[in-house]
């Protein structure tokens, strides 16, 4: 299958590092998902009462990703990480974008524990993927943009296959050809925090509680944590 892996500048440029790897094969997206559903509203009834708030930009969670940004060159007010514009648009509106079931699922958990989210559907990755500094001659088509084609600056963080970025500013945005849609079965969610001395309890729980979403719409399902010290995973070796 797929190896995803930290590249060793990275994980030194990152040292506290750790992402969560959520895999789902047998990925039923037609199907009702109720408790993605209740999750989702349960999440906007208490942002409506008051009892809670989106991780904003002084939250530790959302900071370190704002200094992360900026060590590689990018503005995290213009182009945010994916979870503080997640949060922003909840908090804007009171609801979230709904999707599809398996992105709704993310995007619940992304939000509620202040941590980016992500995925790819595994079925249209080519070969590995790594999380590494684009050289800037990478090809990158933006989600729901497939006419658009951009380069990624030399030193920019990114996820990338053999076939080109999968994901642009680390978490920012994701590629049009690896989305996940109703259709897509053999899907890896991504989990991220550069915190995780004092926030790995947090990410575990939320890949935990995303894999607790998945379970009932899957034929099977799997965790993974890559840190520097353990920087790949290969998902047929199940390690």
């Amino acid at each position: 299958m797929t190896v995803l892996r930290i590249s060793p500048a990275v994980a030194d440029a990152f040292p506290d590092t750790l992402i969560a790897l959520v895999t789902a094969v047998g990925m039923r997206g037609h199907e009702p998902w109720p408790a993605t559903d209740a999750a989702v509203r349960e999440l906007e009834r208490q942002l409506a009462d008051g009892s809670r708030q989106p991780a904003g930009e002084d939250d530790p969670r959302i900071a370190s990703w704002h200094a992360a940004y900026r060590s590689f060159g990018t503005n995290p007010r213009r182009v945010r990480p994916s979870v503080d514009a997640l949060g922003r648009r909840l908090a804007k509106k009171g609801a979230l974008p709904r999707i599809n079931a398996a992105v709704d699922s993310y995007n619940t958990v992304s939000v509620g524990h202040g941590l980016p989210a992500g995925a790819f559907d595994l079925d249209r990755v080519v070969g590995d993927i790594g999380i590494r500094h684009a050289d800037g001659g990478e090809q990158f088509t933006p989600l729901g943009e497939p006419d658009t084609v951009e380069n990624p600056k030399p030193g920019e963080i990114v996820y990338a296959d053999a076939a080109g970025v999968l994901t642009r500013h680390w978490n920012h945005r994701d590629a049009h050809r690896t989305r996940v849609t109703e259709d897509s079965t053999r899907v890896v969610f991504v989990l991220e925090t550069l915190r995780a001395t004092p926030d790995g309890d947090v990410l575990r729980a939320a890949a935990h509680e995303l894999q607790g979403l998945l379970l009932p719409h899957a034929e099977r399902t799997a965790v993974y944590f890559l840190d520097p010290a353990r920087p790949e995973a290969d998902f047929a070796a199940g390690r």
